[in-house]
C-alpha cells in the first residue's frame, strides 16, 4: 500500500504534491508526530522562506520525529525548501536553525545570477542514484546547498555554476526541483520514491 503522510509545513505548495501522490495511487494524509514515526512514508515540501517552514516544524513538534527517520534512512520525500531545511541554517534566514542533518548551510546563488530561478533546467544524477536519472526538473529556487555531505548521493544541476539538485540516503530523498510540476520525468521519480514507501508498508 502506498500510505503517504505529509508534512504540513505552511508555507507548502501541498495540493499539487497531494495530486502527484495520488495520481500514482497513494493513499495521503496530514502528519502529526506519531504520524511521522508510524507512516511507511513521510512527504516534506515546501515553498516560501527557510525560516518560516522551520517555524511551522517545531511548531507542531515534528523536527524530533523527522530527525529520527531521515536519519534511519526510512522513505522520506523533502522537496525545495523541504530539502533545504535539512541542513544547518539558511542565510534566508539568519538565526534560524534547520534541522541539522547535513553538514551543509543554504546559500544565495551568486550575485549577478538571476533570482529566483524559475523553470526548467538539467538534472544529472550521480554515479550512484537509485532515484534520480538524466532529465529537465521544474525549479523555483533563489537558494540552494552547493555541495553534497559526505555520506550522500548528490545530483547536480547548472545555474550561474553547479548546485545541487538532489540527494539520495537509503530510501530517503531530497530534490530542490518540483518533482510534481516536472511531468512524466517527475512522475517517474515519485513512481521509484514510492515503491519503497510500498515496501516499508
Amino acid at each position: 500500500m502506498r500510505r503517504v503522510t505529509i508534512v504540513p509545513t505552511g508555507t507548502a505548495n501541498t495540493a499539487s504534491v497531494v495530486a502527484a501522490l495520488t495520481r500514482l495511487g497513494a493513499e495521503v494524509g496530514m502528519a502529526t508526530p506519531r504520524d511521522v514515526d508510524s507512516s511507511a512514508g513521510v512527504v516534506l515540501p515546501g515553498v516560501g522562506s527557510f525560516g518560516a517552514a522551520m517555524g511551522r516544524i517545531d511548531s507542531l513538534g515534528l523536527a524530533t520525529a523527522l530527525g529520527e527517520r531521515i536519519e534511519a534512512g526510512r522513505p522520506t520525500l523533502a522537496v525545495c525548501v523541504g530539502m533545504q531545511v535539512l541542513g544547518r541554517g539558511s542565510e534566508e534566514s539568519p538565526g534560524s536553525a534547520g534541522l541539522n542533518l547535513l553538514e551543509a548551510t543554504v546559500g544565495r546563488f551568486p550575485h549577478g545570477v538571476t533570482v529566483p530561478q524559475m523553470g526548467w533546467n538539467r538534472v544529472e544524477p550521480g554515479p550512484d542514484s537509485r532515484f534520480v536519472e538524466a532529465g529537465w526538473a521544474y525549479f523555483a529556487n533563489s537558494y540552494r546547498i552547493e555541495r553534497a555531505p559526505e555520506g550522500w548521493v548528490g545530483s547536480r544541476t547548472d545555474h550561474g555554476g553547479e548546485f545541487l539538485s538532489a540527494l539520495e540516503k537509503g530510501d530517503v530523498l531530497a530534490c530542490q526541483f518540483h518533482p510534481e510540476l516536472s511531468g512524466q520525468w517527475g512522475a517517474r521519480l515519485l513512481d521509484r520514491w514510492l515503491r519503497c514507501v510500498e515496501m516499508a508498508a
